[in-house]
């Protein structure tokens, strides 16, 4: 690694760029000086490992200043009250509340009341996930079930799809951004896409309405046939990128209907692809070979040669998820644990990247061997590690309902709704208690649920 203008610049050319500022984030107004700044042009930047904590402290409390200089205990938590007045007298200069706020706000709110149905099937809930304005919720069972609620009008069934061609369940399903479409995977290398836009509520593929294929076998490999486990959108709605059971990673052109690139990307199956920010360049990648990887479609520096690497967890991983800046991202491996990552810190080297499998338990419903509970990766790159649903604080919430894996568990992204799909069928909801009275749970089971939902403050 060597440092040009105060910036450090790895041995892959990748710029380790400073510390970002987030004005909406620093309530305070305290600047953070920086190393490379102007006062210490010699020096390297310092390590990020503590800048996603010194952000989420940051961001998670009110103006300091408030709590000093306004009537009443001066005590946290701020009540939303004090809030409010703080707002309306324009305490921080902004005029608003800033993210720092809203976060405090809301971290009042827990959706610890509960559960209301939303559905309950005789199949497993396999996929569930709230589109992004939070308006749409998609859920997808074993078998041939999607089903699109309306969230904003009571949760009313607005798309029942029986889905075309699936081998065995519905892997993943994707919103466009604009929220006209829908895409679903299988263990299969056509990825269907369906209108839900239409006034039709009921899509019987190629009956009731067309559920146009999307082919994802190259030129090359025709012929050959894989499953995909992982489908996403991109920020424009102009491109999906998947990944397969044959290692590979794939990009479709959906204004050019057809398939962009595909790279041999792990050496396992790769369960879960993103695309790391709105310019559609970067794209993440975890697979069953324990790594996370880094695409940076710009510069392919070989055939099927990732930026970097990111190396870490013990078993296979599941799924990832991008903050959206290019940045940093989270992943769930099979050895229960949680990873949170900075591009920043990859590397080209693998070699490091020591197998712990352990083939004698299930991570679908086993808890994770206790021998190979404590047992550290030694070439470890990620930020933090969160297992045992203890993060930072203490438990503050378990919701009980599930007789079975709790499968998928999805947050609304502006309202304190939490909801939660099993294989026992059933997708219920979790809420902060409102004025109105909701209706019992019906449920099929009196006693006896064990699978649960754990949070901590």
């Amino acid at each position: 690694m060597y440092f040009a203008g105060g910036i450090a610049v790895d041995d892959m050319g990748y710029a380790m760029s400073r510390l970002d500022t987030e004005s909406d984030l620093f309530d305070d107004g305290n600047d953070i000086t920086e190393a490379g700044s102007s006062n210490r042009t010699d020096e390297p930047l310092r390590k990020v490992d503590d800048e996603i904590a010194q952000l989420t402290n940051i961001s998670s409390g009110p103006p300091g200043g408030l709590c000093q200089f306004m009537p009443g205990k001066q005590q946290l938590p701020v009540s939303p009250v004090r809030m409010l007045a703080g707002r309306e007298g324009n305490f921080s200069g902004r005029g608003r509340f800033s993210s720092a706020d809203c976060c405090h706000m809301l971290s009042r709110y827990l959706p610890v009341h509960g559960p209301w149905l939303v559905d309950q099937t005789t199949s497993r809930a396999y996929v569930s996930q709230f589109s992004a304005d939070g308006s749409l919720f998609v859920a997808g069972f074993q078998g041939s079930n999607i089903r699109i609620y309306d969230v904003d009008k009571g949760w009313k069934v607005q798309k029942n799809i029986l889905a075309k061609s699936l081998r065995w369940t519905v892997t993943d399903t994707s919103l466009s951004p604009d929220q006209r479409h829908l895409v679903y995977t299988s263990i299969s290398p056509i990825v269907h896409i369906v209108n839900v836009g239409s006034a039709t509520i009921e899509s019987h593929a190629n009956v009731t309405e067309i559920h146009e294929g999307l082919d994802f076998i190259s030129d090359e490999y025709r012929g050959y046939s894989f499953g995909i486990f992982s489908v996403k959108f991109s920020t424009d709605g102009r491109e999906l990128v998947a990944g397969s059971s044959d290692d590979s990673i794939y990009v479709y052109d959906l204004e050019a209907n057809k398939l962009s690139l595909r790279i041999v990307a792990h050496t396992a199956d790769v369960n879960t692809v993103t695309f790391a920010d709105e310019s559609g360049n970067l794209i993440y990648s975890g697979s069953d070979d324990n790594l996370c990887k880094v695409w940076d479609r710009r510069c392919f520096i070989a055939k099927d040669k990732p930026a970097g690497v990111l190396m870490g967890h013990l078993e296979g991983i599941t799924f990832v998820d991008s903050r959206g800046d290019g940045r940093y991202f989270i992943s769930n491996g099979k050895d229960q644990t949680i990873k949170l990552w900075d591009i920043r810190k990859m590397s080209s080297d693998t070699s490091c990247n020591l197998e712990f499998r352990n083939h004698e338990w299930d991570y679908r419903w086993m808890d994770y061997p206790p021998k190979a509970r404590d047992l550290k990766h030694p070439c470890d790159q990620s930020v933090a590690t969160y297992k045992g649903h203890s993060v930072t604080g203490a438990q503050v919430a378990v919701l009980k309902h599930h007789t079975s894996p709790v499968r998928d568990c999805s947050w609304h992204p502006y309202y304190p709704m939490l909801v939660s799909s099993s294989w026992d069928g059933d997708v219920v909801k979790w809420e902060f208690p409102a004025t109105e009275k909701h209706p019992p749970l019906r449920t099929r089971r009196e006693s006896g649920a064990n699978n649960t939902i754990e949070g901590d403050s």
